[in-house]
């Protein structure tokens, strides 16, 4: 038999991998790691006193849209990476789009705000512990994800890596918001994102070495 005879024979009863696999297998990750991470939270920060009340402000839901729609832009776009040759400009227009409009609403806040009070919008009572405290919330999911990762195909490995990561710090930081009280959305726009950023570049560097095949 010829070579080409057999390629064709071999190939004839192939299909095409499920095109939803990744989503459920990225969903089981994220799952169990934003479990962990909400038992964490709880146990090592506590849920803030006031939530039921904070739950009336515009400020909290800021806070909960934002790293939630974080996350959904992050998680379209580790799925993306998943794929070979999947393209990913409309996750990655969709994030930049996110971040362009907590700027723009952290500039409009700090405009409005008296001169005396814009270093504390900026940067409240928990600047110095926001960002570690997001990462370590964040590691929970960040290894459940590199496991669902290691399950799929991503062939853009620090890519892929780094989209995890963004992943896992704005469900970090989305669990995080259960226990933080800073309210001013130029400490979201500049604290979170840096807590976010850095689980980013974290994921980016160890996507390198943890996701080859």
């Amino acid at each position: 038999m010829k070579t080409d005879e057999l390629v064709v024979r071999l190939s004839a009863d192939t299909a095409p991998a499920p095109l939803s696999r990744p989503v459920p297998t990225l969903l089981m990750g994220l799952g169990a790691g934003m479990l962990v991470s909400l038992v964490i939270m709880a146990v090592w920060l506590g849920i803030r006193p006031d939530l039921a009340d904070a739950i009336h402000t515009a400020s909290y839901w800021m806070k909960f849209f934002y790293t939630a729609l974080l996350a959904a832009a992050a998680f379209w776009l580790t799925e993306r990476l998943s794929r070979p040759g999947a393209r990913a400009d409309r996750p990655e227009l969709g994030l930049l789009a996110l971040l362009a409009a907590i700027a723009v609403a952290a500039a409009f806040h700090l405009g409005v705000a008296p001169p005396g009070e814009r270093m504390h919008l900026v940067v409240g009572s928990s600047a110095d512990v926001c960002p570690v405290r997001i990462l370590i919330l964040s590691l929970p999911v960040f290894v459940c994800l590199f496991w669902a990762l290691r399950n799929l195909a991503p062939t853009r490995l620090i890519a892929a890596g780094f989209a995890a990561g963004l992943l896992a710090g704005a469900t970090g930081a989305w669990v995080y918001a259960f226990h933080c009280d800073e309210s001013a959305t130029p400490f979201v726009a500049v604290f979170y994102t840096l807590g976010i950023a850095a689980v980013g570049a974290l994921g980016g560097a160890a996507g390198r070495f943890l996701l080859r095949w």
